[in-house]
């Protein structure tokens, strides 16, 4: 029989499809095998091409006379500019605000061909570490009141680019979605008195039906009432509001889990499209009691149709546990090899 389930965070309610249930690898992407090299001469992002893309903002190592492993941009086709300022104005009922922000890439790796899933624990790593750089960075500027770090991995989750590449945009206002997160995290903690996500992941914990991976540091599940098939959520095992707060040693547990996963969605399904993103509080919660950020990661496996945009509920038709319980055994060999090669 058919179920609906809340979310936890959001209170949102979800249509869990048992009749339409599917086994979870009946939405494996099936795709022609196609072998991408590790260069592409058209390519902006490509070693020897830097000048084919704006001015440098960052780069990781530092010097360079030492080839670089990760580069941080300008967006060339930004959504928003930094040479604004983000002046509000008020006519009638019309609301605006100067396109002021920060439209940042990231590029991930010099090889062409090394999508997340594929590159090392310690190259992931230093990816997050430029994501915490940029981040803190950005949140220091007083007209900032959000940043957001996100991957487009394939055209369905809206890459344009085949390079693996991240984005952060960091925007004046916090946009409404974050907003109702953190008015319920608020209201949980008021009524509770404890941080809705840690009472949430030490129950999952303690259950294990929807856990994928867990190290020391860090816990990746399927939620209870997840809206898509496989959304898979990254929560550090310790309080933190920001993802600015997390420490070297917790950026590399990271690096090993979410690479782990990344690969166990590329093995076990055929290399999907999908986004995941770095859910944060705000560029000021810094130590917030009530909120406590995560990585979200959306494999690209079924369309919103109608229903979605009419109702905003969403219809998942794999159930959470057995999304978990195939990630669990999916070995990442392949994945390595690929790598390796």
């Amino acid at each position: 029989m058919p179920e609906l389930r809340q979310n936890f965070f959001t209170k949102e309610w979800v249509i869990i499809a048992t009749e339409r249930a599917r086994r979870p690898e009946d939405l494996a992407t099936r795709r022609p095998a196609h072998q991408t090299p590790p260069f592409v001469e058209t390519c902006p992002f490509c070693p020897g091409h830097e000048n084919q893309t704006p001015p440098e903002i960052s780069r990781h190592p530092v010097n360079h006379a030492e080839p670089w492993e990760v580069r941080v941009i300008p967006n060339k086709f930004a959504a928003l500019a930094s040479d604004l300022q983000p002046t509000r104005s008020l006519q009638h009922l019309r609301r605006r605000i100067e396109g002021f922000g920060f439209h940042e890439v990231i590029v991930d790796s010099p090889d062409h061909s090394a999508c997340m899933a594929l590159l090392s624990d310690a190259q992931v790593a230093r990816i997050l570490t430029v994501f915490k750089d940029r981040y803190n960075t950005l949140c220091a500027d007083h007209r900032i009141s959000h940043v957001t770090i996100f991957k487009n991995h394939g055209s369905d989750a809206g890459a344009s680019l085949q390079h693996p590449h991240s984005q952060i945009i960091a925007t004046p206002v916090i946009p409404s979605q974050v907003r109702h997160r953190l008015h319920e995290a608020l209201r949980h903690y008021d009524e509770v008195g404890e941080c809705m996500f840690c009472h949430m992941v030490e129950g999952e914990v303690e259950d294990q039906t929807r856990v994928v991976i867990k190290s020391e540091m860090f816990v990746a599940m399927e939620v209870f009432a997840s809206a898509t098939p496989f959304a898979t959520h990254v929560f550090p095992l310790r309080h933190m509001s920001s993802f600015g707060e997390i420490t070297p040693a917790e950026i590399s547990d990271l690096a090993r889990v979410l690479r782990s996963l990344l690969a166990k969605i590329y093995v076990g399904l055929g290399n999907p499209d999908l986004n995941f993103t770095v859910r944060s509080g705000p560029a000021d919660y810094m130590g917030a009691r009530h909120f406590h950020w995560y990585v979200s990661v959306i494999p690209r496996l079924t369309r919103v149709a109608g229903f979605e945009l009419g109702s905003g509920m969403f219809i998942n038709t794999v159930l959470p546990e057995a999304a978990a319980e195939f990630l669990r055994k999916v070995a990442t060999e392949k994945a390595a090899g690929a790598a390796a090669g």
